[in-house]
């Protein structure tokens, strides 16, 4: 139901026929996946490969006393043993970020060591503390058994507000205070002159919970030495692999890039955490070259929840000031944010800048000042989940918009149509300091509120209320600002009988194979089903950012086109010799160079057959787009449980051209259902006494299922991006982004007239019982 809506007048293309941006067909990748013949990293791993197993800190902040390995290297079958002091014997670098915050001195944030595998303490339950190869993984495991570790446990602190108390223990004792980074943005006297003639102001205090991405693939990797030329070829489970590539070979190994390769074919789900440059995949290249042994390791689903990177714990307030009029005049947000143990790689931008490029909304908002504590705690380093800062930065705002309009005497709906921004002030520069490229906010309200039968909705509550629910309506106006690493260049080879495209962005899942070849078949005239994309490998595409922050289609699919154009051009050259002409009398059509005026011409395949060519291409436009949305969730809720069910959710999103609808559907679909999981039931809890994560396995954290989702209902709306020659935005986190606030929003309407005010995330159903049998 939902794709037949999304495509509506557009088609799926018959075989062969000429594409053209805009239609729907449907993945190429899904055939390989559904039959069974995805070559994910774990089943492409060579069985001989010797087995590792890395052994964890039960303890979240001790000192590490010794190591005996003796006993532990005796037992049958370990090949090797390895812990930090192997790492500070051949001088290995730490794992480091690529990004960075300032305060407002122009200080950087300070990022203490961190290595492989931690020296002298460790600092969350998780820390690597050895390595050991094997020739089985049960082998390894009994190795682990017979290792004798001494430990002497120190306080920990879980929570920032812990981190941040005076007299709190230490994360590093280097870094006073645990204080990462105190970051600030906006004016503040302009903040302060704002809320100092308001007529009314508005406050909310907020916890967004910690979320743990489960991935359908786990994170793998395993490894080959060529000893001839020795080169380390390590395969993968990533975002991309030229980032990882530099940095382990610049920052961590310190060998030439030509010395290690990097492979990552499918991937079974990214969503951020696949992206950062982790120890596990570092300790295997190292290992591999010590060894001369290729070596295989993939992560069980409880050592995911303790080694991959978290996201999301948020501790915020805010005040937004608004006129007699209901205007919004100013917005002030004071937030704590929890690091983890250490600097993942882009963690320092996420929720900071990831939250500073939104809280705008699609508002007027003429004043803004944000005031960021930034904490290392013992636990296991945040870094970008789908959304990266912007889903607990909306879910803030939103909240904050619907008790201003009850406050007010307004309904939700009049306080956004009165403060909504219109087309005709884009560009819109935003008082956080972000500028917003092309949006048509008011139709997309319109479109939504018109798609839900907003009008309707008094009806259905009274039905809900005659059979004994609570029904809520809640809206959110959300948007996502794209970004990511801009190094792409694209290589189009064209062979005798097919084009092959090397590009530098790596799918988990989006259909990069599709889209892509979309493009590029629209791009030359030529059947997609002639076309090859290939990603993920250091030794034949040299250049790439990886896939992160929405923007693919932005940087690889701009640069497919243009190397399009320079195919086109050296064709062109080609077959004026061929066809014995001018290159200025050749023109091409329909995947064949002419010469105008006569039929006389030459198929692009054609003229590969005698010498085959290429065309190539840099990145040349801006990566940033502000694709935006408007969601509008209908809730019940069962006063005797708590339950809640969602009864519809309708989405209007504007995501600039649309190259693939069937493809924006699944993003769409997928990236609601992420929400969903973080509205409703997803938390990652640590004990706050001892550290220890207390929802590490399946059987503890709670994931969306079908029977939660319910009907999903998208529309779209086209304002193409200024900031790129094809008018594209990014879609797959503005979902996310989007419906946790539209959930909440809908789940505390219903309950508003019970005296509820606010609940946080995740609205489970046991706080939904306690807010009803006491609202206070």
């Amino acid at each position: 139901m939902l794709l037949a809506r999304l495509q509506g007048s557009h088609k799926t293309n018959p075989m062969n026929a000429p594409l053209k941006l805009g239609q729907s067909i449907l993945r190429r990748e899904d055939r390989r996946f559904l039959t069974g013949r995805g070559r994910y990293t774990d089943d492409t791993a060579p069985s001989n490969a010797l087995a590792v197993l890395f052994v964890r800190s039960p303890h979240a902040h001790a000192r590490l006393i010794g190591i005996d390995r003796n006993a532990a290297l005796a037992s049958p079958g370990v090949a090797a043993i390895y812990t930090a002091d192997d790492l500070l014997a051949d001088k290995l670098g730490h794992l480091p970020a690529i990004s960075e915050i300032k305060d407002e001195a122009g200080n950087r944030h300070r990022e203490p060591a961190h290595l492989a595998m931690p020296v002298g303490k460790v600092r969350h339950v998780g820390d690597i503390v050895a390595m050991i190869v094997a020739e089985t993984l049960d082998q390894a495991r009994d190795a682990a058994e017979a290792l004798d570790i001494e430990y002497e446990a120190l306080p920990a602190v879980v929570t920032a507000a812990q981190a941040l108390a005076s007299g709190a223990p230490l994360v590093h004792d280097d870094v006073p205070g645990n204080l990462m980074c105190r970051w600030g943005k906006g004016d503040a006297a302009a903040t302060d002159a704002a809320f100092a003639k308001a007529a009314h102001v508005t406050s909310l205090a907020i916890r967004s919970p910690r979320q743990i991405v489960h991935y359908m693939e786990t994170r793998a990797a395993w490894s080959a030495y060529d000893p001839s030329d020795d080169v380390v070829t390590v395969t993968f489970a990533s975002q991309g692999v030229q980032v990882p590539h530099r940095l382990m070979c610049e920052r961590v190994l310190n060998i030439p890039k030509e010395k290690l390769r990097l492979i990552t074919e499918d991937v079974g789900g990214g969503f951020g955490p696949k992206f950062p440059i982790y120890a596990e995949s570092t300790l295997i290249a190292w290992a591999t070259r010590k060894l001369g042994r290729g070596l295989r390791w993939t992560s069980d689903r409880a050592e995911l929840s303790l080694s991959d990177s978290h996201a999301r714990d948020l501790l915020a307030s805010a005040e937004l000031a608004l006129d007699a009029a209901g205007r919004f005049l100013g917005l002030r947000v004071k937030a704590q944010a929890n690091f983890g143990a250490y600097v993942s790689m882009v963690a320092p931008t996420i929720p900071t800048t990831g939250l500073a490029k939104v809280i705008s909304g699609l508002y007027r908002i003429p004043a803004i000042r944000i005031d960021f504590d930034c904490a290392f705690t013992n636990t296991v380093p945040v870094d970008a989940i789908r959304g990266a800062g912007k889903p607990e930065a909306l879910f803030l705002l939103e909240r904050l918009v619907d008790i201003a309009a009850h406050e007010t005497g307004r309904t939700p709906v009049e306080l956004r149509r009165l403060n909504l921004l219109k087309a005709d002030e884009m560009p819109y520069a935003t008082a956080s300091g972000y500028t917003y490229d092309a949006a048509d906010c008011v139709r997309l309200f319109e479109t939504a509120l018109k798609a839900a039968d907003e009008p309707g909705f008094a009806k259905r509550r009274a039905t809900s209320d005659a059979a004994g629910k609570l029904r809520g309506l809640g809206f959110s106006c959300h948007l996502h600002g794209t970004g990511g690493v801009a190094d792409e260049h694209v290589v189009v080879e064209v062979e005798p009988d097919r084009l092959v495209a090397r590009l530098g962005t790596q799918s988990q899942g989006q259909g990069h194979e599709t889209v892509f070849a979309q493009i590029l078949a629209e791009s030359l005239g030529v059947p997609v089903e002639r076309i090859e994309i290939r990603q993920g490998d250091t030794r034949s595409i040299p250049h790439g950012g990886g896939t992160g922050g929405s923007s693919s289609t932005i940087i690889s699919g701009t640069t497919l086109r243009r190397a399009a154009d320079v195919v086109i051009e050296r064709g062109r050259s080609l077959a004026a010799e061929r066809l014995e002409t001018a290159a200025a009398d050749i023109a091409y059509r329909d995947g064949a160079f002419e010469i105008v005026g006569t039929d006389r011409r030459i198929g692009l395949f054609e003229l590969a057959a005698k010498r085959p060519f290429s065309g190539d291409a840099l990145f040349g436009d801006k990566i940033e787009s502000f694709p935006t949305g408007v969601m509008v969730c209908e809730v019940e809720v069962d006063r005797e449980t708590g339950g809640v069910r969602i009864d519809r959710l309708i989405a209007v999103a504007d995501c600039g051209i649309v190259v693939n609808p069937v493809l924006l559907a699944g993003q769409m679909h997928g990236g609601i259902v992420h929400g969903l999981g973080n509205a409703l039931m997803e938390d990652a809890i640590y004990d706050e006494a001892t550290g220890q994560l207390l929802s590490g396995t399946l059987m503890d954290y709670a994931l969306p299922r079908a029977d939660d989702v319910p009907e999903l209902r998208v529309e779209t709306i086209v304002t193409p991006s200024p900031n790129n020659f094809l008018g594209l935005k990014g879609v797959g986190e503005l979902p996310t982004n989007g419906a946790p606030a539209a959930i909440a929003n809908a789940v505390l309407d219903a309950l508003r007239p019970l005296g509820v005010r606010h609940l946080d995330m995740p609205i489970t159903a046991h706080k939904v019982w306690q807010a009803l049998n006491d609202p206070n």
